[in-house]
């Protein structure tokens, strides 16, 4: 058995199988399912796993309680890699008290065809002898039932149980506390994770940081990645630069090409723009990367340049996809170059300055550049200037 704390006990699992999260996010080091277990005069479930995992699921329980009944199951999110063993949790514990909001409980239902016990709001208790519990609704971080669960010990030890928020893609190899990890890895995933999960919804994410003001937190355990304990201050400063959209100096230059011309362009682009002084550039083929990394750079950094081709008298298939992806997020702060290339009909550089207009809101930089066939001298030379005016804008920008 795994204590994290006084009676706090790990009890999630790892899945190394699944190839994409929610069918869309790529996970090439897998995912955990966290759920903990509090012992105390009372026994409080928090959260349960991916129902595939019932079995190593129910060992760990057992691992823990032996015969013991379970007395409560808190349920922060219903999102199914969380509440999925619910309705056979409640088959082995016929007896446990499940507690959510007015929310929780109408999803429940429609999931599960299954009844709540206690209903909580924001300021709701619940004593479980030396852990006393208090509740706190944090809506839209990222469905709209969600909540967290503060629990302080006698000792004064808090545990914030947060739900999907301060989340990380990654399975757990063996460690569970982020002081007994190599938490390297786990950094640009947290961000990617936030970026593809939860990065809509800044504006409710502040709105649950501020409900978390003031709490001394000693651990904040959320239900996917590892636990933040030396490094909670850490990851809720993320937190709170992720949900303002505050970003690093620095360029993501994505672009689609069907025969390597876009590309060149690309190249010459970000040759420029590092001549210019812009330390931070990183560069992706939009057909070959998944998105889900893209995004994760674009919520890095402040400069993004666009290019493709004119493709079936639109633009590029990819790139479309990865405008709508950027237009869904609500990004905001940043400053957008664009580019393309066409054979006898331009249409993808009037497309690309379509979907900022329309959607994306970005700040306009440079001259697009817009290449009719083959590459040439004068493609080149406002290639240059189009990352130089990138790298001019940028460098106007105070450093963090």
């Amino acid at each position: 058995m795994i204590e994290v704390t006084n009676k706090i006990y790990y009890v999630g699992v790892n899945d190394r199988n699944k190839d994409r999260f929610e069918g869309l996010w790529p996970l090439p080091n897998g995912v955990s399912y966290n759920s903990f277990l509090i012992v105390d005069k009372k026994v409080c479930l928090i959260d349960t796993v991916e129902v595939d995992f019932f079995v190593q699921f129910m060992e760990k329980l057992h691992d823990v309680l032996g015969d013991r009944k379970i007395d409560y199951l808190v349920i922060n999110h219903m999102e199914p890699d969380h509440s999925g063993s619910l309705a056979l949790i409640k088959k082995y514990y016929p007896d446990i008290q499940i507690v959510g909001n007015c929310k929780t409980f109408n999803m429940m239902k429609g999931f599960y065809n299954l009844e709540g016990s206690i209903e909580v709001k924001t300021g709701s208790t619940l004593d479980l002898g030396e852990h006393a519990l208090r509740f706190i609704l944090t809506p839209m971080v990222h469905w709209p039932e969600t909540m967290m669960t503060v629990c302080v010990d006698r000792k004064g030890t808090t545990a914030v149980f947060s739900g999907d928020a301060f989340g990380s893609f990654g399975a757990l190899n063996g460690g569970i506390i982020d002081s007994g990890i190599d938490m390297d890895a786990f950094h640009l995933e947290t961000t990617r994770y936030y970026s593809n999960i939860v990065g809509k919804y800044g504006i409710p994410v502040q709105s649950a940081l501020k409900k978390l003001a003031g709490l001394k937190i000693d651990y904040i355990c959320s239900t996917h990645g590892p636990v933040w304990h030396e490094q909670v201050a850490q990851v809720m400063a993320l937190y709170d630069r992720l949900s303002k959209y505050e970003t690093d100096k620095g360029i993501v230059i994505c672009y689609g090409t069907m025969y390597g011309n876009t590309e060149r362009m690309a190249e010459i682009i970000a040759r420029s723009a590092s001549q210019n002084g812009i330390k931070n550039i990183v560069m992706y083929n939009v057909s070959k990367t998944d998105h889900s990394y893209i995004l994760r750079d674009v919520f890095r950094f402040n400069g993004l340049i666009v290019g493709a081709p004119t493709y079936n008298a639109g633009l590029y298939h990819e790139m479309d996809v990865l405008l709508a992806e950027l237009a869904n997020k609500n990004i905001k702060n940043h400053y957008l170059g664009w580019f393309g290339s066409y054979c006898w009909a331009s249409k993808a550089v009037a497309k690309i300055k379509q979907w900022n207009d329309l959607r994306l809101h970005f700040t306009p930089v440079g001259t697009p550049v817009d290449m009719i066939q083959g590459f040439s001298a004068a493609t080149k030379k406002q290639c240059e200037a189009l990352g130089k005016a990138m790298a001019d804008q940028l460098n106007t920008l105070p450093d963090d």
